[in-house]
């Protein structure tokens, strides 16, 4: 790999070495460390093998390639390190941008709701008594809206903040990490004629390649998730018949949760608590759930996909999509609709139109049912972030 550079860099370079240089005199053996007078001083008095530079540096020999090939590794993973912590970071913006316009539809709703509300109590008011009426819709609304700036949005915009402070603090460290190896990098053909130099910065690559193998082990982990804790919470109703399935759950911004049984043909509204409140029975068992709006949800039923409204802690039915196949997996992302059928993928307008078959695989009798590549497939249209 080819690093360019400037006479101007290089020259900058070669004197970082060279002003280390004029610092570290010594060489202790015991701890394969660089020193100055003050650090053998404190910390290597009592070490039996510390000896001068140019004695260190003499007859010294360093594989010079395989020292840049492992330092080109190093800066690599540095690097892919660094835009890790940049993808978190631009991926929480992203979902807390997301949450934002989920909270924004809700103080929509709850402002229209009230409206009407507003509307229908003053259908038979004559004009000169609406006049109370409208002050006081005015000062609820003025109320809802500072509420929802001053709580909800300072909150998740605080709550946003927290949560990307260590990663700037990793990103922050990535970049200083990369810097000095990097210049160290570049440095090391440019004394190979001196040998004190060229030990120097050879054993001073060594350190930061070390120093940054334990960063990265650390900061920047194999897997993606890790899991904190978990809670276990019993959804079974009195008026149950089977032991529950569930097979999807659904988070609604409010913090309330939508639970799919599909033994007993329910979906089933649970509290911040986790507690059943409210219900709806299907003739078959629901399989999945997919939030449209923050009081909209699509359920995946056999071959429909009922959509159901979530209001006042009850759930009701509304409008229906009959398919012409069963719908096993169900996306939504941007106003469309993505089906999962047994076999196929699908792309639906939420008015329930086929807009195309997006991907097909027949090679069994259930390719389609959350496998593989139908997940893949759906995520990546759905989150866009391959």
């Amino acid at each position: 790999m080819k690093w360019p550079l400037s006479k101007k860099m290089e020259t900058s370079l070669l004197t970082c070495v060279i002003h280390k240089s004029e610092q570290i005199t010594k060489y202790c053996e015991d701890h394969s460390q660089l020193c100055c007078s003050k650090c053998v001083e404190l910390n290597h008095r009592l070490c039996l093998q510390v000896t001068p530079l140019p004695q260190a540096a003499t007859g010294k020999s360093t594989n010079f390639k395989n020292l840049s090939v492992s330092t080109e590794n190093t800066l690599s993973q540095m690097k892919q390190c660094q835009t890790y912590q940049e993808d978190r970071m631009k991926s929480l913006k992203v979902s807390y941008k997301e949450h934002e316009g989920l909270i924004v539809d809700g103080l929509r709703v709850n402002i229209v709701s009230y409206l009407r509300e507003c509307e229908s109590s003053t259908v038979n008011t004559t004009h000169e008594h609406i006049q109370y009426p409208i002050s006081e819709m005015r000062e609820e609304i003025k109320y809802l809206l500072a509420d929802f700036e001053k709580s909800t949005i300072k909150e998740k915009k605080e709550e946003l903040n927290l949560k990307q402070a260590p990663l700037k603090v990793v990103k922050n460290s990535c970049i200083r990490l990369h810097y000095e190896l990097f210049h160290l990098h570049v440095a090391i053909p440019k004394v190979l004629g001196k040998p004190e130099l060229s030990f120097i910065a050879s054993k001073k690559c060594l350190e930061n390649i070390q120093k940054s193998d334990i960063f990265l082990k650390e900061n920047f982990p194999n897997h993606v998730f890790t899991v904190n804790g978990k809670s276990v919470h019993n959804v079974k109703m009195p008026s149950d018949s089977y032991q529950c399935w569930i097979t999807a759950v659904c988070a609604l911004p409010n913090g309330q949760v939508l639970v799919a049984d599909y033994n007993n043909n329910r979906v089933k509204l649970l509290n911040q608590q986790y507690q059943v409140v409210s219900h709806l029975d299907f003739r078959d068992g629901p399989w999945v759930l997919c939030l449209i709006t923050p009081t909209e949800v699509a359920v995946a039923v056999h071959d429909e996909v009922q959509f159901i409204t979530v209001s006042q802690s009850q759930l009701a039915k509304s409008r229906k999509l009959k398919l012409q196949h069963e719908c096993r997996g169900i996306a939504h992302n941007q106003g469309d609709l993505y089906i999962c059928s047994l076999t196929a993928l699908y792309k639906f307008t939420l008015s329930g139109e086929l807009d195309c078959r997006l991907y097909e695989d027949k090679s069994a009798y259930s390719t389609g049912k959350n496998h593989g590549g139908f997940i893949l497939i759906t995520y990546v249209i759905c989150t866009e972030i391959f």
